[in-house]
């Protein structure tokens, strides 16, 4: 009996977690800002993209170059904002998978994978890390930083 009871206190436990963290109202808008941002890029739409970014955002990629060394760039949310809101044929959907979500206080960090596609073709696929800061507009977007490959991005 000792041993179900052990077992049905770890279960309690570990769902009792899942549906804490589905629950909090802050993560739900986390999600919320974060889903804006893929939500305007797949519709072309900039001005919902950028409701969900500070104006001070750094934006950065890990790229390897062939036949070179990792690197980071640096890109400005106003070019990434123009880009997204520039007429263009192909629709680019980021399918994001939200992994990990922190919060202390105003602070949020925020891991997702990802599997970016431009119409219904897999391009690439990586993870993003953001950093959002809670402020009187709500959780916004200042620091994205992401990897990208094209293998190992499963089906």
């Amino acid at each position: 009996m000792k041993k179900y009871s052990c077992l049905i206190l770890l279960l309690l436990m570990t769902f009792s977690k899942a549906f804490t963290q589905e629950n909090n109202p802050e993560e739900a808008l986390i999600r919320q800002s974060i889903n804006h941002l893929f939500e305007g890029m797949k519709k072309g739409d900039s001005s919902l993209t950028h409701s969900a970014f500070s104006d001070q955002c750094i934006m950065q990629t890990i790229v390897t170059p062939k036949n070179e060394a990792p690197k980071v760039k640096t890109s400005s949310l106003s070019d990434f904002l123009k880009f997204i809101g520039s007429p263009h044929k192909e629709q680019f959907d980021e399918r994001i998978v939200f992994t990990k979500i922190l919060i202390d206080g105003n602070l949020a960090s925020v891991w997702t994978e990802y599997k970016f596609y431009v119409d219904e073709r897999l391009s690439h696929c990586g993870v993003n890390s953001f950093q959002l800061f809670k402020g009187k507009d709500g959780w916004k977007v200042i620091y994205l930083i992401d990897t990208r490959r094209k293998e190992n991005c499963g089906a």
